[in-house]
């Protein structure tokens, strides 16, 4: 199967991806996109997420095995990319034990970073802990043109297995050539616009009641998720989907999603360069950050009206419907050209009547056209909006 409009990176980006690091860890300088070829890459279980921060953890597939180590910390670059299911996602977006693939950075500044800096690594163990990119399986091989062939399926008592190979090499982005998977009652199997399981194929004669049934190479995508022999490399099929139009669906959900949540978020960008008027009125010239559905930047329109708020590195803001600045965009301009991953390529410059300190080049900001939600975000998404995240004993009285 071959999905053209998810090929979401560029062709130059896709080289460089392909391409193994230097053997010098690379830094990224914080107010500049990296180059994607500097990043390296690691796959792993998400074990846990703090998705206001845009944090998380990894069981790290290291050395060809899953090590017995503690989760790897990680925190999501201000321009850095989720997609989940071929379409941009955030890290709520994604269930727990998912089996993800991640470019991965050191942190740009230790002092301010929003995960433990390792400083030995033990066990294989590695110091990039920022990621500029991170995925799903599905999301991968679409945007690779790729898809599984499934060869056997096997069932007994409702459970079984799967085998299945994938044209890619082992190590780096992927997992690659045959893999024996394990399914059960909780798969969840997509066919067209229905959502099935093994009962549902086994109802209909698709898959036997008991044994074997062979493929010619069916293309198929799936979702890996957590096996109790992880150890071994052993993976559980959490989603297969078992045509085009199946995982055009789940990729169509998705983006809905992604839109609404932006959308009420505002899109953030960085700010490069500040014009100071008189009596605090200023144009700022932001690039708005890539990795967003086409139809967001399609908003931003010369002469309309809109609004930006300061926001931290990790995307978090205030107050933003009421602390943001009303303005125009005065321009909107595309870059010619290779454009760095983590840049969409997008400028806009942005005029208002006062400026605020949070509008410094380098920093971060959230923008939105004036057809988008003028909302309060979550209390627990702005910044300092839940001092104590959890009440204290105090509150069980004895």
């Amino acid at each position: 199967m071959t999905f053209p409009r998810f090929q979401l990176i560029t062709a130059f980006v896709l080289a460089a991806i392909s391409a193994a690091a230097d053997d010098e860890p690379f830094r990224p300088h914080p107010d500049k996109f990296p180059p994607i070829g500097k990043a390296v890459s690691h796959r792993g279980e998400l074990v846990f997420v703090d998705h206001v921060n845009r944090r998380g953890g990894l069981r790290l597939h290291v050395d060809d095995f899953f090590r017995e180590m503690p989760p790897h910390p990680f925190a999501m670059l201000p321009y850095g990319q989720i997609y989940y299911r071929g379409a941009p996602a955030e890290l709520r977006d994604i269930p727990i034990g998912t089996v993800l693939y991640g470019r991965f950075y050191l942190p740009p500044d230790p002092k301010t970073s929003a995960v433990p800096v390792i400083k030995n690594a033990k066990l294989g163990a590695p110091r990039e802990n920022h990621a500029i990119l991170l995925e799903d399986g599905p999301s991968l091989c679409l945007r690779e043109g790729k898809a599984w062939k499934l060869t056997e399926v096997e069932i007994k008592g409702g459970m079984g297995h799967l085998v299945a190979s994938l044209d890619r090499k082992e190590g780096g982005d992927g997992l690659g050539g045959e893999h024996k998977i394990t399914l059960d009652g909780s798969t969840r199997i997509w066919r067209g616009r229905e959502l099935l399981g093994v009962d549902g194929l086994i109802a209909d004669k698709t898959w036997p009641v008991s044994g074997k049934m062979t493929f010619e190479g069916l293309p198929v995508h799936l979702g890996l998720t957590w096996h109790d022999r992880y150890l071994y490399q052993q993976f559980h099929a959490a989603d297969i989907w078992l045509d085009e139009a199946a995982m055009k669906v789940a990729t169509e959900r998705q983006r809905q999603i992604h839109i609404r949540h932006i959308r009420h978020r505002w899109l953030p960008a960085w700010v490069d360069s500040v014009e100071h008027g008189k009596f605090g009125e200023a144009t700022v010239t932001a690039t708005l950050f890539g990795g967003m559905d086409e139809s967001l930047y399609a908003d931003f329109k010369p002469g309309i009206g809109g609004q930006m708020c300061a926001a931290e590195n990790t995307l978090r803001t205030y107050w933003q419907n009421h602390d943001g600045m009303e303005g125009q965009i005065e321009s909107v301009e595309k870059a010619d050209g290779d454009v760095p991953f983590g840049s969409s390529g997008i400028q806009i410059r942005f005029s208002m009547n006062l400026v605020l300190e949070g509008f410094r080049p380098g920093r971060i900001v959230r923008v939105r056209p004036n057809n988008w939600p003028k909302v309060k975000p979550p209390k627990e998404e702005q910044i300092d909006g839940l001092k104590d995240r959890w009440p204290s004993p105090d509150i069980f009285k004895r």
